[in-house]
């Protein structure tokens, strides 16, 4: 723990620094450490954090360091996990600071999950909204319950779609983030179509589809050794897509699965270009469209 801070000293980032692709070129403000949650059988992402909010003088420190090097970037984005657990007056405290000391920003974004939803009032999202928090990226994952039940999500796909719209009636936007081959090759198709129905249900402005990576240490890589859990390969997670897209009716959005775990980038604005996505998912099992090799997978 750092007991005295500096304003020249830099960020006090902790560990490794993770925020979607689309804040790639955001200020990264690190306000919380892990993930609150930190349970979920296929994550890596914090297995070494403890969760805790970081001290008030930290990320102050921190945003004036940003107002002096980071001028030009108009977004921000709270790290780690779930920055909206963060207790409400605290989290508004820290707004009002960004605003204060970095008035060009004019959108913070952070990570979601249910518990941390379930913690806010729509009042209080709200609120949120009026103080610049912008978008929330939701670990949505799967809308198949054995399936969620199986990687620990800790809650249903009904309180997941209640929350999710919760974010959106606030006027919050909202990117669901769902998970290629999490139901592995026996509910391959089955969390396809249930996760494709709780999207149309959540309707959110975005969906990016990430491949489920296995990595050691975790319990679905052990799983995956030890031969319960198997991923469908190529073919099988391209069918998983298609028919994903195909059962997710969104009024409009864009659906994604360009993240570099995918096999296939795919950028599909909603409903509009769905059949365009859906050709070009037919022409890739075809052969007739180029896959990513597996030494760009290696995030």
């Amino acid at each position: 723990m750092m007991d005295r801070v500096s304003e020249n000293e830099g960020m006090h980032y902790e560990g490794y620094c993770i925020r979607p692709p689309s804040e790639a070129d955001s200020i990264l403000l690190q306000v919380t450490l892990g993930c609150s949650h930190n349970r979920c059988t296929f994550c890596g992402s914090y297995p070494d954090k403890r969760f805790r909010i970081k001290e008030d003088k930290i990320i102050l420190s921190d945003l004036l360091y940003a107002s002096r090097h980071m001028q030009h970037e108009d977004r921000l984005f709270l790290m780690d996990g779930d920055a909206l657990i963060i207790p409400q007056q605290r989290l508004i405290w820290i707004l009002e600071r960004i605003k204060e000391h970095l008035p060009q920003v004019k959108r913070v974004g952070a990570y979601a999950n249910v518990k941390g939803i379930q913690r806010k009032s729509l009042e209080e999202l709200k609120q949120l909204r009026e103080n610049n928090l912008g978008i929330l990226y939701y670990g949505v994952e799967t809308g198949d319950d054995e399936i969620r039940e199986a990687i620990h999500k800790g809650s249903t796909a009904a309180t997941c779609i209640e929350m999710g719209r919760r974010v959106k009636e606030a006027g919050i936007r909202l990117s669901a983030t769902v998970l290629l081959g999490i139901g592995g090759r026996e509910r391959s198709l089955q969390h396809a179509r249930a996760t494709g129905e709780l999207l149309s249900a959540m309707d959110p402005d975005f969906v990016g589809a990430l491949t489920v990576m296995l990595i050691p240490g975790t319990p679905l890589y052990r799983d995956s050794v030890n031969g319960r859990f198997e991923l469908p390969d190529e073919h099988g997670l391209l069918r998983e897509l298609r028919e994903m897209i195909t059962c997710t009716h969104m009024t409009r959005g864009y659906f994604f699965s360009n993240h570099a775990s995918n096999y296939l980038p795919i950028k599909a604005k909603l409903p509009s270009g769905k059949q365009k996505a859906l050709d070009l998912i037919d022409a890739a099992l075809r052969g007739e469209v180029g896959l990513t090799p597996e030494w760009l997978r290696a995030l």
